[in-house]
C-alpha cells in the first residue's frame, strides 16, 4: 500500500519487471482519483466568472502537492497545444517529469474547461509559492559540474516526505562521499542538514545543485580534532 506522500515512480513496464504491480496499480488508482477530485473541486468552486480561493488547497489537502502536481502536470503537457493555458503555467508543467506509460497517461487526464483549469493550476502554485521551497533557481548554474566539498547544497522536494517540506529541510553541507566529484563513478554525498543537524548520505542526482551564494551565506568553524564538521556548529542566514 502507498501512503498519501508516496508517489510511485515507475511505469507499469518498469513494476512489472519488478515484481510491484500492485503498487503502480495503487499509484494509477490515486492518479485517477486525483483527476476527479480537481473536478468535482472546479465544478464546486468555479461560479461561472471565477474560481473561488483555496480551490487547489482542498484538493491538496486530501491528496498531497505532488499528486496534484503530477497529475495537473500531465493534462497540461498533454494538451500544451491548447493556447487557454497560460505560458507560465506551460513552462512550470514541463518542470515535472510525467513518463510515457503506454498509453495510461490518457487515463488520468482532468476533464474541466482549460481556461478554468488554468486558473486552478495557477492557484496550485500560489499555494506551492507559500512554502518558500527552494528549487533550481536558487542554485548557482553549471553545478553538476563542480565539487560538492564543503558547498550547501539544495536537496530536491521530491526525495523528502511532504511533510518535511520546509526550506531548511533542503539545505545540506556536504563533507565527504565520492559524490561530491562530479565525474567519479560513486555518487553518495554524506552531508549535514543545516535544519536539525542530521547527518545523512545522499546520492548527487537527488540534489538540484549549490545554493547561490548572494542569495544565502553559511557561517560556521571546524571542531578541532574531528574529521567531519559539527551540525550545531553551523547555521545560515538569508541575505537581503
Amino acid at each position: 500500500m502507498l501512503s498519501n506522500e508516496e508517489m510511485y515512480p515507475y511505469t507499469a513496464k518498469e513494476a512489472r519487471d519488478r515484481g510491484e504491480l500492485e503498487l503502480w496499480r495503487a499509484n494509477f488508482r490515486a492518479n485517477c482519483a486525483c483527476a476527479g477530485a480537481i473536478e468535482l473541486a472546479i465544478r464546486r468552486d468555479f461560479d461561472g466568472m471565477h474560481l473561488k480561493d483555496g480551490c487547489a488547497e482542498s484538493v491538496i489537502d486530501q491528496y498531497g502537492y505532488k499528486r496534484v502536481g503530477y497529475v495537473l502536470a500531465n493534462t497540461l503537457q498533454m494538451q500544451s497545444y491548447d493556447g487557454r493555458y497560460h505560458e507560465t503555467n506551460k513552462k512550470w508543467c514541463r518542470t515535472i517529469f510525467v513518463p510515457e506509460d503506454g498509453g495510461h497517461r490518457h487515463t488520468f487526464l482532468i476533464g474541466s474547461h482549460p481556461a478554468v483549469l488554468d486558473g486552478f493550476a495557477s492557484d496550485y502554485r500560489a499555494e506551492l509559492a507559500r512554502l518558500h521551497l527552494f528549487g533550481a533557481e536558487h542554485c548557482e548554474p553549471n553545478s553538476g559540474e563542480q565539487d560538492f566539498t564543503g558547498r550547501v547544497l539544495v536537496l530536491s522536494p521530491d526525495t523528502l516526505r511532504e511533510s518535511c517540506w520546509q526550506p531548511e529541510n533542503q539545505l545540506w553541507l556536504a563533507f565527504s562521499g565520492f559524490g561530491c566529484r562530479p565525474h567519479a563513478r560513486g555518487r553518495s554525498v554524506l552531508c549535514t542538514c543545516l535544519g536539525d543537524g542530521e547527518i545523512m548520505r545522499w546520492n548527487r542526482s537527488e540534489f538540484l545543485g549549490i545554493i547561490r551564494d548572494e542569495r544565502w551565506k553559511v557561517h560556521g568553524r571546524r571542531h578541532q580534532g574531528r574529521s567531519r564538521p559539527l551540525s550545531t556548529m553551523w547555521y545560515f542566514l538569508p541575505l537581503i
